[in-house]
This record gives C-alpha cells, sequence and structure tokens, in this order.
C-alpha cells in the first residue's frame, strides 16, 4: 500500500512524462486527421487568429500559434530548465560518474545527426534545418518505455531521462545561437540585470513568487522584442529558483510539535470553532510547511501536470497538422533527410560515443544495463517530435512547403524509431526485473 502512495520523484516524473507521451500521441493524431479532413481550411485558421494587446507606444499582437509556441512552450522550457538543475545539483547528474555515460550519448546523438544532415542536404534552402534532428522527446521516448514494464531496469530509464535533458540542453543552446533574429542587445542587458538580481535573491534563500512572476514575465517581452526566442527566458529563469529549503526537515517537525501541543492547548477539542490561539497556530504551520518545501521542487510539482497534461498536447495538436494533398506539394528530400538522421544518426551516434566512453573509461554501463538494451534506447532517441517540430517552426518559418515537409519527416522518423526501439528493447530485456 505504501509502495503505491508513496514514490520516488523520479519514478513519479516517468509516469507523468509517459501518460503525456499517450496524450501527445492522441493530439498528434487528430492533429492530423482535422488536417487532411474536409475542415482542413477552419482548422489551419484557428492557430492563424490574431491576439493581443496594442497601445501607443506598445504593440504585441501575434497569431494564436505563435502565443503556444513562444508563450505556453516559454512554461515548458522553464519546467525543463529546473529538472536540468535539479539534475545537475542533486540528481543522476551531479558527479562525474554519474554523468558521464549520458553525457556521452547526448553528445553523440547531437552531432551524428546534424554532420548526416548537412552532408546528405546538398539543397542550400534546406541547409537552416540541420537543428531538427537534435534532441530526443522525453515524453514520447519515456512512453513508449513504460510499455515494457518490468522488462526494463530503473537504470535505463534514469539514463534515457538524463540524456534526453542533456539533449534538450544542448537544443535550447542552438536556438539561441542559431534560430533568434538580429538580437538588439540593450534590451538583453535589461533583462540580464534583471537575472542577476533573482539569482541574488536564489543565493540569499529569498524566494517570493510574486517576484519571481514579474520579473519573468518582463524578462521573456525582453528577450522577444530583443530578438532571441523567449523560450530561452523560461531556462534561464528556472536557474535562479533556489533547490534549498529555508529550513530543513529536523527543525520543521520540532516546530510541527510544538504547534501541534499548542492547538490541543489552546481550545476545546470538541468546539465547531477554533479559538483564536488555534487560528493563529494553523497560519504558524502554514508558514512553516512553505519554509521547509524547496520552492524548485514545489514548483516541478505544480507545473509538471499542467506542461503534461495541457500545454505539450495543445502544441502538439497545433504544429503537427502536416495536410497530404497528394500533389507532391512536399520536398520529399528534406522529409527523407531528417527521417535518416533522426533514426540512423541517433543510433550511430548514442551507440558509438557511449561504447567510447565505456572503452575509455571515462564512464561505465548503469547498473543491470547491458549495450543491447543501449542500441534500443539509441532508436528509442530517435523520437524527437516536440523538439524537433518546435525547431522546424523556427528554421522553415518563412517557407510553408519546407516546413510540412520537415514535419512530415519528424513523424516518419519518430514513428520508425519508436517501433524499431521498442522491439529491440523487448527483444533484449529479460522478462522480469
Amino acid at each position: 500500500m505504501v509502495r503505491k502512495i508513496i514514490i520516488t520523484p523520479f519514478q513519479k516524473f516517468v509516469r507523468v512524462e509517459s501518460l503525456s507521451g499517450m496524450l501527445l500521441f492522441g493530439a498528434t493524431l487528430l492533429a492530423l486527421i482535422l488536417a487532411n479532413s474536409p475542415l482542413a481550411g477552419q482548422f489551419h485558421s484557428i492557430w492563424q487568429y490574431e491576439l493581443g494587446i496594442s497601445t501607443s507606444g506598445f504593440e504585441l499582437i501575434k497569431p494564436l500559434i505563435l502565443w503556444i509556441n513562444d508563450g505556453l512552450m516559454a512554461i515548458f522550457f522553464f519546467l525543463i530548465g529546473l529538472e536540468i538543475k535539479r539534475e545537475l545539483l542533486i540528481g543522476e547528474l551531479n558527479t562525474v560518474k554519474k554523468a558521464s555515460f549520458p553525457l556521452f550519448a547526448a553528445i553523440g546523438g547531437m552531432l551524428v545527426p546534424v554532420l548526416l544532415y548537412l552532408v546528405l542536404n546538398k539543397n542550400p534552402e534546406n541547409s537552416h534545418g540541420w537543428g531538427i534532428p537534435m534532441a530526443t522527446d522525453i515524453a514520447f521516448s519515456l512512453a513508449i518505455l513504460r510499455l515494457l514494464g518490468k522488462r526494463v531496469p530503473l537504470g535505463l530509464k534514469v539514463f534515457l531521462t538524463a540524456f534526453a535533458i542533456v539533449d534538450d540542453l544542448g537544443a535550447v543552446m542552438v536556438i539561441a545561437l542559431f534560430y533568434s533574429e538580429s538580437i538588439k542587445w540593450s534590451l538583453i542587458a535589461i533583462a540580464l540585470v534583471l537575472l542577476a538580481i533573482l539569482f541574488f535573491l536564489s543565493y540569499k534563500r529569498i524566494h517570493a513568487r510574486e517576484v519571481i512572476i514579474l520579473f519573468g514575465i518582463i524578462i521573456w517581452l525582453l528577450f522577444l522584442k530583443a530578438g532571441i526566442h523567449p523560450t530561452i527566458a523560461g531556462v534561464l529563469l528556472a536557474f535562479t529558483i533556489p533547490i534549498r529549503q529555508k529550513i530543513n526537515v529536523r527543525t520543521y517537525v520540532e516546530k510541527l510539535c510544538d504547534i501541534v501541543d499548542d492547538i490541543k492547548d489552546s481550545g476545546k477539542s470538541d468546539s465547531p470553532l477554533l479559538s483564536k490561539d488555534q487560528i493563529e497556530g494553523i497560519d504558524d504551520l502554514e508558514d512553516w510547511t512553505e519554509k521547509v518545501q524547496s520552492p524548485l521542487q514545489l514548483l516541478e510539482h505544480r507545473l509538471h501536470n499542467w506542461v503534461a497534461y495541457l500545454i505539450m498536447p495543445l502544441f502538439a495538436l497545433s504544429n503537427a497538422g502536416v495536410t497530404f494533398k497528394g500533389d507532391g506539394n512536399l520536398d520529399t528530400m528534406l522529409g527523407g533527410i531528417i527521417v535518416i538522421c533522426l533514426v540512423v544518426g541517433k543510433l550511430i551516434g548514442i551507440t558509438l560515443l557511449s561504447w567510447l566512453g565505456v572503452k575509455l573509461r571515462f564512464a561505465e554501463l548503469p547498473e543491470g544495463v547491458n549495450f543491447k538494451q543501449i542500441i534500443g534506447i539509441a532508436l528509442l532517441a530517435g523520437v524527437g517530435f516536440t523538439m524537433s517540430i518546435f525547431v522546424a517552426n523556427l528554421a522553415f518559418y518563412d517557407n510553408a512547403v519546407l516546413l510540412d515537409s520537415a514535419k512530415a519527416g519528424i513523424l516518419i522518423g519518430s514513428l520508425i524509431a519508436g517501433v524499431s526501439g521498442y522491439l529491440v528493447l523487448r527483444l533484449s530485456s529479460p522478462k522480469e526485473h
């Protein structure tokens, strides 16, 4: 019973991401059906509906799809930033030994697909799409992994999650450096000053939600107006959130016992109304409870469901609607290259670099994991859906044909990678762990 109720943060993360992957699949399928139905025109027009505010000195009007991609996805990247910070400080990446193996895998999983894209692509128009096959979709890949149940050891799930997070961090850096418009450095300077203030407050373990929200909105706007994709602001903002509590658990328990005793002694237990002292005691309990919680962990907990069950499915619904007209409207060469990079590039890159890391004794395999399973994970990493589509939107925003072609390649490549990865893992893993 206890095992069912109390689970570790990582296990909870896996469960949430797995269900999110199923919702992503459903949203993707729905988007494809609607985009190729008689309702295609109305479906696409919904996402182009413009919303925003306009005054004499300020204007912020965007189509609905950009509010999702630039706005809601900034929350997604904020959560990714929180996860990266947690893993670096106290999680699966907090030591060299722990981080080396997924780090080698992530480097291979990023570099080889990019190099393969650049080698295979002969059309200068398509060259800007080299960042598309870099990242791994955590939600989709974990959802597929969860289908294998107890066949898969926990170490393999940790490995997939760890290198996928590093992949996402690499993709974020690529977006910031190569997929942003001409930069207005004066606005960036202001944003960095605000971030510095938040870092200082974090160092002093001062966490005020109102300040974070206000500064976060301003920093997001500054990045947007400066020409750097505003989702980067989400990642940077996440690193300003304190991970340490204001008080430790021991102090909290002592205060809790004192408050409970005071509440018992300050009023009749059978009275329907609380005494003044009891109300004050409950208020104190709330204050101390907030102090014992890690701000980073609390935000992760509160945002995860919103991101997993709303933001990511909404992103999939608005971005995965590729229309197949059957009239040659797609660049099959571009789509084919992306498929090869996601499937073959990820497979070679992750497997080769992981093997080299172990052979050179810079890293070691997680407990209970073999290299046949690493091959399966390398295939599974080719499910690049969310981040790949995101980069495709940035790379080909001004060319509908190339964008749809890229999305088609991403969908096909992710499908092949997901199915082949599942089969390899099923065949290479014992029935029970």
